[in-house]
């Protein structure tokens, strides 16, 4: 679904266009986000297979957490040149909505079926891009080096979690990933933590939208978090207000929710159709050509281009637009209003600026004048190289494949040295 921009759109409309929204998470049947229990309907379905890989991605999770997967995808094509990848789903409809997409990859519900697949392959390493506790599966495989991905690069909580300790290595972008888990985690092993930058973002996107004559403003709110501690959204306190005032002062406003903004708390849904509302009404005042947007399906990188300033909160995409646009203003909002708080969470919010509850009140022109601010521009560098190092664009990518490639080749080398270079033992000893 792409995203909206028509005019005069009715409240019953803009609750259609949500409710569709939602309904592209779970990708449209139920089972997309349930299992059938029909034994012969769920245990297995492969899709562009042999099963012969040297790396195994796994996931795990329904189809409301596949944005942590998808972004991987381009990267992990790039691997498969080089280290043959299998992805590995344990959801149906998550597999059924990944059958587009080129690499090798299977669907296996039941534990048994998981390990049928570990045995047959001759994966070296397996990767994984969150937390899901289901990762503990496959990480009792000894016969592969574990490494943790994660999905993105910021200052939440969940980035710094326990289960770090269980892979061989984590996979970060910077100096802030390091200090992040040996601040956090007591009797926390740093040697197990590898820099390779953040490789997503030595993609490039085609432009998605039309250069404008006045200033665009892209506001990026984060979701709800599963605990109140890892709540850092703005959409429900900031979202409507900030947005009225953007938009009165002449800016073009590009609003990219997180996607599950839309299944979140009815507090969130309802800022979240307000925000809405206030584009389409804005919208029958300016051509067709300027309009704002609410961009729900495009990925947001492919938005930074035609922006000119980000608004948004502790989360990966301020962290994203920190690498990519340096040079341009970043505003971080401080949804608590305590400043000292906001900076022990991210040490961004000491390096750039800030937007309070009370900073709503001129907040148009506050971005206005942040567009000439050269000063802080010149503390976004340091704090660009404070997350993830001296790294270039393109960089990343390098050190990810050669990361990957060798814990490959240093597996095989430590089983052959352990089984004196006989392949004929127990594959299923791993997995229980």
């Amino acid at each position: 679904m792409a995203g909206f921009d028509a005019p005069r759109v009715s409240r019953r409309q803009r609750l259609a266009q949500t409710r569709a929204y939602r309904a592209v998470l779970r990708r449209l049947t139920p089972d997309m986000l349930s299992v059938p229990q029909s034994p012969a309907l769920s245990n297995n379905r492969f899709s562009n297979v042999p099963l012969p890989a040297e790396v195994i991605v796994y996931f795990p999770d329904d189809a409301t957490k596949l944005y942590q997967l998808e972004q991987w995808l381009p990267v992990f094509q790039v691997l498969h040149e080089r280290c043959p990848v299998l992805l590995v789903t344990r959801n149906l409809g998550s597999f059924r909505l990944l059958q587009d997409q080129p690499l090798p990859l299977v669907f296996v519900r039941r534990l048994q079926d998981l390990n049928h697949v570990l045995q047959r392959t001759d994966a070296r390493a397996c990767l994984y891009v969150n937390n899901s506790s289901s990762n503990f599966q496959v990480l009792s495989w000894s016969r592969a080096l574990h490494l943790h991905l994660n999905h993105g690069e910021s200052d939440k909580i969940s980035m710094a979690s326990n289960q770090a300790k269980a892979y061989d290595h984590v996979l970060v972008a910077g100096p802030a990933a390091v200090t992040r888990y040996t601040d956090n985690l007591l009797q926390f092993d740093s040697s197990k933590l590898v820099h390779v930058g953040r490789p997503q973002l030595d993609l490039t996107f085609a432009p998605t939208l039309p250069p404008v004559a006045q200033p665009t403003v892209l506001y990026a709110p984060t979701w709800e978090g599963e605990t109140p501690a890892m709540n850092y959204t703005s959409l429900v306190r900031f979202g409507p207000r900030l947005v009225a005032s953007l938009l009165e002062d002449g800016f073009r406003v590009v609003y990219k929710p997180h996607p599950k903004i839309v299944t979140g708390s009815p507090d969130a849904l309802q800022a979240h159709e307000a925000v809405c509302q206030l584009l389409t009404r804005a919208n029958a005042d300016v051509p067709q050509d300027q309009h704002n947007l609410v961009e729900l399906a495009r990925p947001i990188l492919s938005l930074f281009d035609a922006c000119d300033v980000l608004v948004s909160d502790v989360s990966s995409v301020a962290l994203d637009w920190l690498f990519l646009r340096t040079e341009a203003p970043l505003w971080l909002t401080d949804t608590r209003d305590d400043p000292s708080a906001l900076v022990d969470a991210s040490p961004l919010a000491a390096q750039t600026h800030v937007l309070s509850y009370a900073g709503l009140t001129d907040v148009a022109q506050a971005l206005r004048k942040s567009m000439q601010d050269e000063e802080m521009a010149g503390r976004r560098t340091a704090a660009r190289n404070f997350y993830f190092g001296d790294l270039e664009r393109g960089e990343s990518t390098e050190l990810f494949l050669a990361t990957i490639t060798e814990a490959v080749e240093r597996c095989r080398r430590l089983l052959g040295e352990r089984h004196g270079d006989h392949h004929d033992f127990d594959m299923a000893a791993g997995v229980s």
